[in-house]
């Protein structure tokens, strides 16, 4: 169980299957697996109709003006647990750093007993420092898209409160504009039975979760069984899915 927050186990839900990843973009690995969540996803397109319109868009090989380095851009998302989703994003190739922390609220220096409440308004999030040289906005959307359910308005399985609500925080007009974009092409698509409920709002200030949540998987796997439980599953279907993104160290 996850200080002060109540976790669950998710039911895989083998039968949901993904025909299509980003098609123009991701590899032809994507196509025909199981997604990776218990999530209303029907058996379609998923996002290719989004990604084969990405030729047709400008392409994200520029630092974002609000980098934290040459070279190197920022993406901020809230898709549930961040020990789950600091265990996908840090393996991709690209990305260098992933933070848990919070933002999207108004209390400042949140504790993660404050934002277990519900009522400072953070979401737990990461925040995500690539080189777009390795890894564009696009494809860290494939994956953000990929990894949770976002239909589900402030919840996640069993996770439920505004902490754990599905948002993108962007940096700049482009993420904004390509996050819009491929959520109206979702559910345009029919990937899922329900309307997309994810938040795009512009990025404001981002927290640092306590130190005990940074690589929790990495510093946890064998002493907490919520990671044996529930976030080893998950990490290794994203791994089959995104198995020609993954850094090879």
């Amino acid at each position: 169980m996850r200080q002060n927050c109540t976790k669950f186990v998710p039911e895989i839900n083998q039968t949901h299957s993904i025909q299509t990843i980003m098609k123009t973009m991701l590899t032809s690995a994507f196509i025909g697996i199981t997604t990776l969540i218990s999530c209303a996803r029907k058996s379609s397109t998923t996002a290719e109709t989004i990604m084969d319109k990405k030729d047709q868009s400008t392409d994200n090989a520029s630092p974002a003006n609000l980098s934290t380095a040459p070279n190197t851009d920022t993406a901020t998302f809230a898709n549930g647990c961040f020990w789950c989703t600091e265990a996908i994003f840090e393996e991709l190739n690209g990305v260098i750093s992933a933070t848990s922390g919070y933002t999207g609220g108004n209390t400042e220096n949140p504790t993660y007993k404050q934002v277990c409440t519900g009522q400072t308004g953070h979401a737990e999030a990461l925040q995500i420092v690539y080189d777009p040289a390795k890894i564009s906005f696009d494809e860290l959307l494939a994956v953000f898209w990929e990894t949770h359910d976002p239909t589900t308005l402030n919840q996640q399985g069993a996770d439920v409160g505004t902490q754990y609500r599905s948002g993108i925080f962007y940096h700049n007009d482009e993420q904004k504009t390509k996050a819009e974009k491929y959520k109206i092409e979702l559910d345009k698509s029919g990937a899922y039975d329900k309307p997309i409920v994810t938040e795009i709002t512009p990025f404001t200030k981002f927290y640092p979760a306590e130190n005990y949540h940074q690589q929790y998987f990495e510093n946890n796997e064998n002493t907490n069984p919520y990671c044996k439980i529930v976030i080893r599953p998950k990490l290794d279907k994203f791994r089959k899915v995104f198995k020609d993104k993954l850094k090879t160290n």
